[in-house]
């Protein structure tokens, strides 16, 4: 299966047990949600993944058994947050053998990285791959830009094809398209801007509330790709204060949370996270209770 640039991939949460044990039980329950809504690919170990926490034999063992659950009704990539070019290298290979249909990849972790070696990491993986790359461009929290001239180099590389555009500026989807026309897919990476980012342009979305709400964010790309923008408009502003859980630097607990309101998942994160305590918690399941209650009812957007 190649990998389509387009729709719905959710940025999926790892589940773990009370006893910091990976929780393939409730996991599997949440990909079932996702692929039932109609998300169109699905993302291991990024950010919301707590990769930061992940060892790479948990790593595999999520990529292995999403892979053999799924069945290829949707594509499974997982992410690459590495701090040195010979890992992410080892890491791309044991992707491409555990199953895995693409990779979204990060700059260099910690180091902050200059433009041509940013340039350099990114084409010894995709050169020793074979595998489809999605560069995941946030500055915002990651503190390296991919900037247009160095999409220029990197797209020499065949296999680098998409972006996870999580700059903040939607100008830049204009720009992306003025410059590269169809080479290079935009996959919008900030909930917040997730409908604005379609309508300019972006082939899809890769959300983080899908998580917890996997139907109304297939909702929204249906609507808007068939071109029923005030209902897709409207969905999307019941959804917005849902959406800001995921722009927050304890985004990994209030998308949890959201998930178990929804039954689709597990408070349970890894340590140094802690779940939400107090007014916090109590903040941020106020919005979760009163998105639930105002739950839209949905066309059938699988039928478009």
């Amino acid at each position: 299966m190649s990998i389509s640039w387009k729709g719905v991939m959710p940025a999926v949460t790892t589940k773990f047990t009370s006893d910091d044990q990976l929780d393939l039980d409730t996991f599997i329950l949440n990909i079932n949600a996702q692929v039932k809504a109609g998300v169109h690919g699905i993302v291991l170990g990024g950010s919301l993944g707590e990769a930061s926490t992940l060892t790479t034999k948990e790593k595999r063992i999520l990529t292995t058994t999403t892979v053999e659950h799924v069945k290829e009704q949707v594509p499974i990539l997982i992410n690459i947050a590495e701090q040195t070019t010979k890992n992410a290298i080892l890491a791309a290979q044991q992707a491409e053998e555990d199953g895995a249909k693409g990779l979204m990849m990060l700059p260099p972790m910690r180091y902050k990285a200059g433009d041509r070696e940013t340039v350099t990491y990114f084409k010894e993986v995709a050169t020793n791959t074979s595998l489809p790359i999605m560069v995941y461009n946030n500055p915002i929290d990651y503190k390296i830009e991919v900037t247009l001239d160095m999409f220029e180099d990197l797209l020499e590389c065949n296999n680098i094809e998409a972006v996870k555009e999580s700059t903040r500026d939607i100008t830049n989807v204009t720009r992306i398209k003025n410059r590269f026309g169809d080479r290079l897919k935009i996959m919008t990476g900030v909930d917040t801007l997730g409908l604005e980012s379609l309508l300019m342009g972006a082939d899809g979305w890769i959300a983080g509330l899908v998580d917890a709400f996997p139907a109304e964010t297939v909702a929204i790309y249906e609507l808007q790709r068939v071109g029923r923008i005030e209902e897709a408009l409207a969905i999307y502003r019941w959804f917005l204060p849902l959406l800001e859980l995921d722009i927050h630097p304890k985004l990994v607990q209030n998308i949890k949370l959201a998930e178990v309101a929804t039954g689709i998942g597990t408070e349970n994160v890894r340590a140094p996270r802690l779940p939400l305590f107090g007014e916090e918690r109590e903040r941020v399941l106020n919005i979760i209770e009163k998105g639930i209650k105002t739950r839209p009812i949905l066309p059938d957007y699988k039928s478009f």
